[in-house]
């Protein structure tokens, strides 16, 4: 069964508590961005050291797979690092339309190595925390627009990141809303 694509607009999560995995993204402080990142990232790690078959099996036919989680969590930190260095570079830059799900078939996420995409997630989680970590007091307000016209700042763009991973690992344990960083 095809997974129906998300069309449903989630930047909601900024003004409450997810009623799925239970996060309050808002109330991320942002010296806790990078860390978290990093903590997610470890965990997907070591969700990717399973057997891989086990981690290609969807546990409900409208869900991804584990690994396909993993995937769309190592693009979700390419995005986001783009979409943070242009806020921190440009005046109010307008981001590109990213189709999760369009990238899904495409880059065939279903049949990808885990052991490559365990190192891929890796980097782009530490690269993205880094990026977070050296961003300026005074850059944390600067604004960018999504392609369909939400607005983010350089805070809620790291926390609307952080709840869309760790909603996933929620999705993929069941029991773990922010991992310990």
């Amino acid at each position: 069964m095809a997974i129906v694509p998300d069309t449903k607009d989630w930047t909601w999560v900024l003004e409450r508590r997810c009623p799925e995995c239970g996060l309050v993204a808002s109330e991320l402080p942002t010296d806790q961005i990078a860390p978290l990142i990093r903590a997610n990232a470890q965990a997907w790690v070591d969700i990717l050291a399973d057997d891989p078959e086990r981690l290609r099996r969807r546990a409900r036919e409208d869900r991804w797979s584990p690994l396909q989680y993993a995937c769309h969590v190592r693009d979700v930190f390419r995005v986001g690092d783009e979409r943070l260095n242009l806020m921190v570079t440009l005046h109010d830059p307008h981001y590109r339309n990213w189709d999760q799900d369009r990238t899904a078939v495409e880059d065939n996420y279903e049949d990808q190595d885990p052991k490559p995409v365990a190192a891929e997630l890796s980097q782009a989680a530490d690269t993205l925390a880094g990026d977070f970590e050296g961003v300026d007091e005074a850059a944390w307000q600067r604004r960018g627009t999504r392609s369909d016209g939400a607005n983010f700042t350089v805070e809620t763009l790291g926390q609307y990141l952080l709840h869309d991973v760790v909603h996933h690992l929620d999705e993929v344990t069941g029991d773990l809303a922010i991992p310990a960083s």
